[in-house]
């Protein structure tokens, strides 16, 4: 479902200017300009509103978290909710997952986190899967060594189709649970994450570990650098 437009969304976005880097690329390799003392830099990709990056983020202040969101319409709830707690240690961009290479240095980031990615249950639809081979593979082009991405979800489905993906990758996975809150409240919620689980929903996680790249892998090619025999076909 599509999120309703927010009255007065320039104005808003504006209010919120100094959150917002409308330029990844020109920051590429210099992120850490933005907070010199920063002991690590997260990613979350698809943030949403942002509870989870904003939480974060006041829980580790001095930890760097950058937020990708495509949806201007729930960033720029997530940039007020920073601006409210005052936070200097968050940054959210408008950026293609696909395009991380573009936005960040080989080895740049320490943390990727993947809150409640869009599932795409269709099997024609699986390369556009933020789990997908093609997409781990682009994490670990910016991804220091031993970097980490931490998953989590609600589809089952999904979840299981995942934890195949990551070691395919070259991934290692650990803390790996099927029902993450059974025992109590772990970590900070998304939005979307307390709604299901309020209703009984089980919350998937595990933590994939960056590892030695895998020889059938090694000459892989990003699909993006691939020639398209049809220029109508989804990348």
């Amino acid at each position: 479902m599509r999120m309703r437009k927010k009255p007065n969304l320039d104005v808003r976005m504006e209010r919120c200017e100094e959150l917002l880097i409308r330029e990844p690329e020109a920051w590429k390799g210099r992120w850490r300009e933005l907070k010199p003392d920063a002991d690590g830099l997260h990613l979350e990709i698809g943030c949403g509103k942002g509870r989870f990056t904003v939480e974060t983020a006041r829980l580790h202040p001095s930890t760097l978290f950058v937020a990708v969101e495509r949806v201007a319409d729930a960033m720029v709830i997530a940039m007020e909710r920073a601006r409210q707690l005052e936070l200097t240690n968050v940054f959210f961009i408008d950026a293609d997952a696909a395009r991380l290479r573009d936005y960040f240095a080989p080895g740049e980031v320490d943390r990727i986190y993947l809150n409640f990615s869009d599932p795409w249950p269709s099997n024609r639809h699986a390369k556009r899967r933020l789990t997908h081979t093609d997409f781990l593979m682009r994490y670990r082009l910016v991804l220091r060594e031993g970097g980490q991405i931490h998953f989590k979800t609600d589809n089952h489905d999904l979840y299981e189709w995942s934890l195949f993906q990551f070691p395919k990758a070259g991934y290692t996975l650990s803390e790996v649970t099927r029902n993450l809150h059974e025992h109590g409240i772990q970590g900070v919620m998304t939005d979307y994450e307390e709604k299901f689980h309020n209703l009984g929903t089980p919350i998937n996680r595990c933590v994939a570990t960056v590892g030695p790249l895998p020889a059938e892998l090694k000459d892989w090619i990003d699909p993006l650098d691939r020639p398209r025999e049809n220029a109508e076909d989804p990348v």
